[in-house]
C-alpha cells in the first residue's frame, strides 16, 4: 500500500516487471504482477498502514528473540516487501502487508516464496472476500508455509481478530471423480480475539508471543 490514492493510467492486461520498472514508481508501487496479469492493490485507510507497521515490529522483535536463542536460525520481518514466484523472473510477484522471510545471504537480495516463512494481510472494511481469497491461493500455490489475517474493526481503529493458517497440502477424500480447485491450501491453526486473551500466542513456526498493547493504533 504505497502512497497516496492517484489516477490509475491505462495500462494493458499483461506487462513484464522491465516494463513495470519504466513507470514511475508513484505507479508502479500500487501494482502486482500475476504471471504477467496488472493487479491494481487496494489502497487502505490509515488504520491499514499503522496496523501494518504494529505487526512488523512485534515480528521484528519475536526473529531477534528467535537469533538470540537460535542463532542458526536466522528470520527477518518486514512490510510491503515483493516476494517474487518462481526461481526465476520478476514478472510474477505479490506484494504481502507483512511477511518473515530467511535472512538473504547478499544485500538487497530478491525475496522468493521459496524463503518465505509467513505472510499476512491486514483486512480492512473495504477489503472483499475474492480478494482475499484470490491472494491466499497465490501464497498457497506457492508453498508459503503460514499464512496470517489481521481483521480490523469496523466502528473504531483497533484489531477485530489474528487468525493463523497452516499450509495443507493434501486435500481429504472426495467423492469419486472430484477434485479439489487448489491442490494446496491453508488450514486455520489457531485464532485471538482482542479483548478475549492476553494477546498472540503461538509455538510455531517459532516461539511469537505478542501482547495487544504492542499492537495498539
Amino acid at each position: 500500500m504505497p502512497s497516496p490514492q492517484i489516477e490509475r493510467p491505462d495500462l494493458p492486461e499483461y506487462m513484464t516487471w522491465e516494463e513495470l520498472e519504466q513507470l514511475p514508481d508513484e505507479i508502479a508501487g500500487q501494482i502486482e504482477l500475476w504471471e504477467g496479469r496488472v493487479v491494481w492493490l487496494r489502497r487502505g485507510p490509515a488504520e491499514h498502514q499503522a496496523f501494518t507497521f504494529a505487526m512488523t515490529s512485534a515480528l521484528k522483535r519475536c526473529t531477534r528473540e528467535v537469533r538470540t536463542q537460535r542463532p542458526q536460525d536466522c528470520w527477518r520481518a518486514d512490510f510491503e516487501t515483493n516476494v517474487f514466484f518462481g526461481n526465476t523472473g520478476k514478472s510474477d510477484f505479490v506484494t504481502p502487508d507483512f511477511l518473515v522471510y530467511r535472512c538473504p545471504e547478499v544485500p538487497y537480495q530478491d525475496i522468493r516464496a521459496a524463503d518465505v516463512l509467513i505472510v499476512g494481510e491486514i483486512l480492512s472494511p473495504s477489503n472483499t472476500q475474492t480478494d482475499i481469497e484470490d491472494k491466499k491461493a497465490r501464497y498457497a500455490k506457492a508453498g508459503i508455509p503460514w499464512y496470517w489475517e489481521v481483521a480490523l474493526e469496523r466502528e473504531r481503529s483497533a484489531i477485530r481478530y489474528v487468525h493463523a493458517y497452516a499450509l495443507e497440502t493434501t486435500h481429504g477424500q472426495l467423492p469419486p471423480g472430484v477434485r479439489p480447485l487448489h491442490p494446496a491450501n491453508y488450514l486455520l491453526i489457531d485464532k485471538w480475539m482482542a479483548g478475549k486473551s492476553h494477546g498472540i500466542d503461538l509455538d510455531a513456526p517459532f516461539p511469537i508471543h505478542i501482547p495487544w498493547d504492542e499492537l495498539e493504533f
